[in-house]
């Protein structure tokens, strides 16, 4: 049997180390345009930044070494630009030296990758307009920072590689402006999440500029201005574009494959095309959301080392599957970590699920020990079902852990309320008796049986501040003096009983604390003694993190945004 792979790096390196390990007597022949064939795509940014100091570090393989240990032929510097489904070849050509030939194959594995979104924009060839997605990308962006000194770059685009950019660029002298034309950066998060990421990038010293649209470019001589649409242009020394990345797929379209969202190569769950002996793999390809069933595209490397295994075991006469992505997902913020898994709020209301939510604050490890740091979490679920949908937590110390779980719990098919059942390690440097994930879990089976009920950020300005409720902070005297929400009174939890014949029964009672533990045990209080009490979801930490944040993003968007 003969393999011919088409593209190395994640998934194909990948598919061609686990064919070789399953047979080895195939033939296996790999065509890489670039000059590297496995490489640490998520460290590129790092090296930039200089926390990865040795360009090797990025090369895991070579073609040597790959020979070396799995006799797979890798050819670098070589493009397919032809497949012929009929004939089961496809037409190569050596960059090199231009030569063009024709190489015959049994099976064939497409994976092209995705290509850095480059807009026709006025100015966009600039020599101080960079992408990155390639080892020859950072090394071209390292080699101007070296010889050039940069003082100031525009990073256009607030997702992974543009945080990370940022970061990086920052961490390296250089001043930094942040330009992403949604009202908020990263996009797996949802707005009020994002907040706190804002606030780690503005803390930082990044130049944040949100709801901005970028209309073209222009060199100077002494740098390059970037034009905005209804604001004043920015000059820097440099750009790197990072607006997102589209499927690499015009080579399976001419070969007639079928594809799907933005052009991606349809796939079933073994991951082949719809020509016979001819599978994809990587970014390039549509697959089912986990979650929700449906198309999507997701651009990371764990489903993509999984599907060029998957892809390999069925080329070998296997029957393995793909059973979708739930695009878990981390990323470091300077000091912080946010990470996510399965969708998000806005997702599940443009598909009408519907949705509820906790929001809670806990320690990453007991309180009593030294040197704990709160975490934001964000659990959602269905309602009725209680099916977990997603979860987003940002935070300093415990984050990956967390989300594991919940992507497990996820993947399990477990219900929001049973994470209480999760038995999970505890030691006081690394978690809580109730760990953070328990908590979501009892907070939710309170939901469930009726204990609390719940109101949230986007409820404060509906919340009837007519003298037809009762609005409380429970909060201490000082807490509730160094900010508080407009309309609400302050009678702290420990004096509650004391003070609760001075409420009226009739009227429903909003409650907020700190965190929402301390408003949780008023709203019990209050419910024991006849009352209609409702808890602020993540409480008044949560709620000034959001108010502020959005209320920063209004003055610096051109035409104003609305609260989420």
């Amino acid at each position: 049997m003969k393999v011919v792979i088409i593209g190395g790096v994640a998934g194909g390196a990948t598919a061609a180390a686990r064919i070789r390990r399953l047979d080895e007597q195939a033939e296996i022949v790999v065509f890489e345009r670039s000059g590297f064939i496995s490489y640490a795509n998520c460290g590129l940014p790092y090296y930039i930044g200089g926390t990865i100091e040795d360009e090797s570090d990025l090369t895991l393989q070579t073609p040597e070494s790959f020979w070396k240990r799995f006799r797979v032929t890798m050819k670098v510097h070589h493009e397919v630009t032809e497949i012929h489904p009929e004939e089961k070849t496809v037409t190569v050509k050596n960059l090199d030296t231009g030569a063009v030939f024709t190489e015959t194959y049994d099976k064939l594995l497409l994976s092209p990758g995705a290509k850095p979104i480059k807009p026709e924009l006025e100015g966009i060839e600039s020599g101080r307009i960079f992408t990155l997605r390639t080892v020859e990308d950072t090394l071209k962006i390292k080699e101007y920072l070296t010889a050039r000194h940069p003082k100031s770059a525009v990073v256009i685009g607030g997702g992974f590689i543009g945080m990370e950019v940022a970061e990086n660029l920052k961490e390296s002298g250089v001043d930094v402006t942040l330009v992403e034309a949604s009202d908020q950066l990263m996009a797996p998060f949802d707005r009020d999440m994002a907040s706190f990421i804002h606030a780690q990038v503005r803390k930082h010293g990044i130049h944040l500029m949100l709801g901005h649209t970028v209309e073209g470019f222009a060199d100077t001589g002494q740098g390059i201005d970037v034009r905005l649409k209804d604001s004043d242009r920015i000059s820097a020394d440099m750009v790197v574009m990072a607006i997102g990345v589209a499927p690499e797929t015009a080579l399976a379209k001419s070969a007639g494959l079928a594809t799907g969202i933005r052009g991606s190569i349809v796939v079933n769950n073994r991951m082949e095309t719809s020509a016979e002996d001819i599978y994809a793999v990587g970014d390039a390809v549509q697959i089912k959301n986990f979650v929700t069933n449906t198309d999507t595209l997701i651009s990371l490397a764990v489903p993509v080392n999984k599907q060029g295994r998957i892809a390999a075991d069925n080329i070998c006469g296997g029957d393995s599957r793909y059973t979708g992505g739930q695009g878990s997902s981390i990323i470091k913020i300077f000091d912080m970590t946010a990470a996510t898994t399965g969708i998000n709020e806005k997702t599940a209301m443009t598909l009408g699920i519907d949705t509820d939510k906790v929001i809670l604050s806990p320690m990453n490890h007991a309180g009593y020990y030294p040197g704990g740091r709160l975490m934001t979490m964000k659990v959602l679920f269905e309602k009725g079902s209680y099916r977990l949908l997603g979860a987003q937590i940002v935070g300093f110390r415990g984050v990956d852990k967390r989300i594991d779980v919940l992507a497990t719990a996820i993947r399990a098919g477990m219900k929001a309320y049973q994470l209480i059942d999760l038995d999970l390690a505890y030691a006081p440097p690394y978690s809580s008796a109730k760990d953070p994930v328990n908590l979501a879990g009892y907070i939710v089976e309170n939901i469930k049986n009726g204990v609390v009920k719940q109101w949230y950020y986007e409820d404060m300005e509906k919340i009837p501040r007519d003298g037809s409720a009762t609005l409380l902070d429970v909060r201490t005297p000082a807490e509730y003096g160094r900010g508080n929400a407009e309309g609400f009174v302050n009678i702290p939890v420990d004096e509650l009983r004391e003070h609760i014949d001075e409420l009226e029964k009739t009227k429903p009672v909003y409650v907020i604390c700190q965190s929402g533990l301390r408003s949780y045990i008023a709203c019990r209080i209050l419910t024991g003694n006849g009352f209609d009490a409702y808890n602020f979801a993540g409480g008044f930490r949560f709620y000034d993190a959001v108010r502020n944040d959005v209320e920063l993003a209004r003055k610096s968007t051109p035409c104003g945004m609305d609260d989420i």
